[in-house]
């Protein structure tokens, strides 16, 4: 454990005051989980090649941030990997077919991860992140 003297606003302070007490929990305690809760995932967790590029994501602007996180993938590639996708069902995909989906494949996930994340990234910086419910449907 590291030991770190914060100064917080009086009503955060006597807020964690009111929990500690009604739950018998140090304040401590509970500051340290609001930082841990609070914090943005760790990029650890991520394959190598993709680290750099969320460590990355964390130094843009919040309007940038907010342009990573409605991206969507590009109409050509999602129209390319349906077809593909189709020819796979019916058991006629190429081997130079199966490397293009595998490749498409990837670069959506990719994109849904750095989406996550920057996600994550607006929230940890106190933006309103909308409900599934909210977020537009791609066509």
């Amino acid at each position: 454990m590291q030991r770190v003297e914060i100064e917080l606003p009086e009503s955060v302070y006597r807020q964690l005051a009111r929990i500690a007490e009604e739950t018998a929990q140090p304040i401590a305690l509970l500051a340290a989980q609001s930082v841990i809760s609070n914090l943005p995932p760790s990029v650890e967790d991520a394959l190598p090649e993709l680290r750099a590029e969320l460590l990355e994501l964390q130094t843009l602007a919040t309007e940038d941030l907010l342009n990573v996180a409605q991206s969507e993938v590009g109409s050509v590639e999602h129209v390319r990997q349906t077809e593909l996708l189709a020819k796979h069902e019916d058991g006629q995909l190429t081997e130079p077919e199966r490397q293009e989906l595998s490749a498409l494949r990837q670069s959506a996930d990719r994109l849904m991860l750095r989406k996550a994340y920057a996600w994550s990234m607006l929230r940890w910086r106190g933006q309103r992140v909308p409900s599934l419910e909210e977020l537009p449907i791609p066509q």
